[in-house]
């Protein structure tokens, strides 16, 4: 990691990120000094078309080969014409896809070179964000919670609160907000709750045909198989000690559990799973937040956040109940992560992903670069 130039002070960052969902690309502007929140700017979005959809999914799970430079061709067309779209930034965070992640393994794989994207955009990228965590003993993962920290501060929390992101996989950071910063002993603990939307998700495209559960309409019609939720809270994972990670295909047994189960009742399942196990880590957070606010694609779906709000004991809301964006939250936070790299900050601490010490990841690409 090197240092790149960048004005004192505030400057616009834009961030990047295509989630374990495969939905498409998030970009937001955010104005940051890369330890405060200045101001929030323009959003954008691209879907990937369902034959790029495929070429991801093909490429998940697999470290090197075609399918990854395939993937990784559609990840930085995609990227390159979006944020091409919008103006005023001064530096670029990019996080790629993930295809694998084995931290205590094989390491962790983002499809997407962002010298590329630097070439494309003429700007300074930052990208890699994982790779230095894990080479020091981190987890890699998850990586949005020094944002979440900020945001904590930004809305003002006086008492202990968590940020849960329903994405494809759950992931859930405590904060303590009277701790001095999120590397501070005790002011932060963050993790994976276990698979989230992306079990869901691949239910409806194999059996539906369609990308997901819209509003939960097929789980709520449905009932619980409770012996695969009793099968699922025994895997030595829920029980592990946080900071931890996953991988979007940590559980894929669940497909095959559910398969003899009616549409409905599958669904409703596997919604009920993504609830319990965010339940089961809220049970890992130091002291009980006041208050767990939601991100990530699953606040949309009102039967998860029902059965999840039923099943832990503090009050869930979006997070747009205190005026921030669900739908481009970590976009936004990989363009303050661009800014604590470029200025030689942390962007990891043992609390976050287990790393021995507070790390500063990310390699930072320029124009020009080859």
């Amino acid at each position: 990691m090197l240092k790149t130039a960048l004005a004192d002070g505030p400057v616009w960052a834009l961030g990047a990120m295509s989630g374990t969902s495969l939905d498409g690309v998030d970009a937001a502007l955010v104005r940051t000094d890369g330890d405060t929140l200045h101001g929030f700017g323009p959003t954008a979005y691209r879907p990937y078309s369902d034959a790029e959809r495929a070429v991801l999914r093909a490429a998940l799970g697999r470290w090197d080969g075609p399918e990854v430079a395939a993937a990784a061709e559609v990840v930085e067309t995609a990227h390159a014409e979006l944020l091409s779209g919008v103006a005023g930034a001064d530096i670029v965070g990019f996080h790629g896809q993930t295809l694998a992640h084995e931290p205590r393994g094989r390491g962790t794989l983002q499809a997407g070179d962002g010298r590329v994207l630097a070439a494309a955009l003429d700007l300074p990228v930052v990208w890699d964000f994982r790779s230095a965590d894990v080479e020091l003993g981190g987890e890699g993962a998850p990586l949005a919670p020094f944002y979440h920290v900020a945001l904590a501060r930004h809305i003002g929390a006086t008492a202990a609160l968590a940020f849960v992101n329903l994405g494809g996989v759950g992931n859930l950071t405590w904060i303590d907000p009277s701790a001095p910063g999120p590397a501070a002993p005790g002011g932060c603990l963050a993790f994976d709750t276990g698979p989230a939307n992306a079990p869901v998700d691949d239910l409806m495209r194999a059996r539906r045909g369609a990308r997901c559960d819209r509003d939960g309409a097929l789980a709520a019609s449905g009932r619980v198989d409770e012996a695969v939720l009793e099968r699922l809270l025994r895997d030595p994972y829920f029980r592990r000690v946080p900071p931890k990670s996953l991988d979007r295909d940590a559980f894929a047994w669940l497909g095959g559990a559910v398969s003899a189960l009616s549409d409905r009742d599958a669904a409703a399942t596997l919604t009920a799973a993504a609830a319990a196990c965010v339940a089961a880590g809220m049970e890992h957070c130091p002291q009980p937040p006041q208050r767990l606010l939601a991100t990530g694609g699953g606040r949309h779906n009102p039967v998860l956040m029902g059965w999840l709000a039923e099943a832990v004991d503090c009050p869930l809301d979006p997070v747009e109940a205190v005026g921030l964006d669900g739908d481009m939250l970590e976009a936004q936070a990989f363009a303050y992560l661009a800014v604590r790299v470029a200025r030689g900050w942390p962007t990891t601490a043992p609390g976050t992903t287990g790393v021995a010490a507070a790390v500063g990841g990310g390699v930072i690409s320029t124009p020009g670069d080859g």
